[in-house]
């Protein structure tokens, strides 16, 4: 087969480029993605990332190496293999980033990736529930809306943040992020809006766009510094060739897309030789650079009955799905998380720093069943780490899972800012209305002083997890660290891009399913004009 484009990767970015391009006449497009299409019935339903994640039918199920800033423990990273990516398995939350973020992107060289260059995009995408303004739009193929379901415990911590001094604020996507609310949401009808429903359903019959799945690519073809096709294995495992006219676009994520170049023989020459790959082109920074934001995940024990309580025996699991099976409301439309607060740590921090997230439930993970008591969860993550870590090869065979080596909590200020961090949300919990709500702490436990500096840090070594957003493995930017340019090309390489969280040169202050798709946008415009 040969096509005009090949996007490798049906996730939040990949979906989007898919659209686009297969939108003008004539332009042949293939979509490959390594999982499966979206069938599996959770997906769609928008806490049924309770059922899909670790469900090694659509989920990589990765998990990163011993690392020493956890403790030397090791921790899942879920990331989508299915249709929709991890846009088809994540908590559904809607968060932009901050206008700083993208404005330092544009500081550090990157022409074009300035808020104002990137605010139209958001909106472009976006079908606001709330409707247009200066921020928002309407009309797109993004359903993004309000909470169809609140709990008096997220409504108590929402109050008793504010009684603590920071301020409510019902739009972090709008003018300012700073303060406290409550989440947008990617759902549409009480239904989960992946990129799959968002951008692929209604396009699907297009005879110009090839949609593959269970296709796992396993190198670009080069002819010198040239890209000219595609290797993948079937469903049968069977070894396929795809070429490619004019440009080949990884769409794989922050892991998947280095991995896929790294195996094409475009990396760091050594570690290529190392795991027996010949090299063909010197691009040390593949791989390197990775950022992620890391939760410490606080628990208190509660006196008045939470959602661990609704869905434990098996009526309430009957009458909560009846509900949602006739209304599309109740406990199955909530997302990841219910309220939320973006606050600083210290005065000095211009933005700010930490993020929340409040659910009315508590697990040990999600896929794990909640907890045998009545509780809620107050997550916090530090919104910019300085930490960087990096993927490794473990071998030339395709299947093989990379290693994940994140590096957390490896600068004082990260280490400061996580403390800072379960401090801040264990004040908030002092705080009526939520303080009468609550029974017990439970993790940490209240032995555990909040000046005990050292003792603070090391449960949070010892209990932080992923919030599954890795970014800035084929980082963007002009240095010799970089892996694409501003125009998202491979430098040295043509007719070859990357799109989606991977070319992210600093992590964005917030969840990134929203930028994903934002970059998404953005390529199909760069990818676009330059055809």
């Amino acid at each position: 087969m040969e096509v005009d484009y090949a996007v490798v990767g049906a996730g939040s970015s990949g979906c989007v480029i898919a659209n686009r391009l297969s939108a003008r006449p004539g332009t042949t497009v293939a979509l490959l993605e390594a999982g499966g299409r979206d069938t599996n019935p959770w997906i769609h339903i928008p806490v049924g990332y309770f059922k899909t994640m670790h469900n090694p039918s659509v989920d990589w199920c990765y998990r990163t190496e011993p690392d020493p800033g956890l403790n030397g423990r090791s921790i899942d990273w879920p990331r989508g293999k299915v249709l929709g990516g991890s846009s088809s398995l994540n908590g559904l939350l809607y968060v932009r980033g901050q206008k700083q973020d993208y404005d330092r992107w544009r500081q550090m060289g990157n022409e074009g990736w300035g808020w104002d260059d990137v605010l139209p995009l958001f909106k472009r995408c976006e079908d606001q529930e709330r409707g247009e303004d200066e921020f928002h739009g309407v009309g797109g193929p993004l359903s993004v809306s309000n909470m169809r379901i609140q709990r008096p415990i997220c409504d108590a911590w929402v109050a008793a943040a504010q009684a603590a001094g920071y301020p409510f604020n019902p739009d972090y996507n709008g003018a300012k992020q700073e303060g406290v609310g409550y989440f947008q949401l990617t759902t549409r009808n009480g239904r989960r809006c992946s990129t799959a429903v968002a951008y692929l359903k209604p396009i699907r019959d297009r005879q110009n766009l090839n949609i593959i799945t269970n296709a796992l690519v396993t190198r670009v073809m080069l002819e010198g510094k040239k890209a000219t096709g595609l290797v993948y294995r079937d469903r049968s495992g069977t070894e396929q060739t795809l070429k490619v006219r004019r440009e080949i676009i990884l769409s794989g994520g922050a892991i998947n897309s280095p991995q896929i170049l790294m195996l094409s023989g475009i990396g760091d020459p050594d570690h290529l030789k190392e795991n027996g790959i010949e090299p063909l082109h010197a691009r040390p920074g593949v791989g390197k650079g990775l950022q992620d934001h890391l939760q410490a995940r606080l628990v208190f024990k509660c006196n008045e009955p939470t959602l661990n309580d609704e869905v434990r025996s098996l009526f309430n699991q009957a009458r909560i799905a009846l509900k949602y099976a006739l209304f599309r409301a109740g406990p199955m439309t909530m997302a990841a998380s219910l309220a939320t607060g973006f606050m600083k740590t210290r005065p000095d921090v211009e933005t700010p720093d930490i993020q929340f997230h409040v659910q009315p439930w508590s697990a040990d993970s999600p896929g794990e069943g909640v907890h045998p008591f009545s509780a809620f969860t107050m997550s916090v993550c530090q919104l910019r780490p300085e930490s960087r870590g990096e993927l490794r090869l473990n071998g030339p065979e395709p299947s093989k899972h990379v290693k994940i080596i994140p590096n957390y909590l490896s600068t004082e200020t990260d280490c400061r800012t996580i403390v800072d961090g379960v401090n801040i949300a264990r004040g908030i919990a002092k705080q009526n209305p939520l303080r009468s709500k609550i029974s017990e702490e439970f993790r940490p436990s209240a032995d555990l002083s909040c000046d005990d500096y050292e003792g603070t840090l090391d449960w949070a070594r010892s209990n932080s997890t992923s919030i599954y957003h890795p970014t800035g493995t084929c980082a963007m930017g002009s240095s010799a660290g970089s892996v694409v340019d501003a125009r998202l090309k491979v430098h040295g390489i043509d007719n070859l891009r990357v799109a989606d969280c991977s070319i992210m040169p600093e992590i964005v202050s917030g969840n990134t399913n929203a930028p994903a798709i934002m970059i998404g946008e953005k390529a199909s415009d760069l990818l676009l004009a330059d055809s």
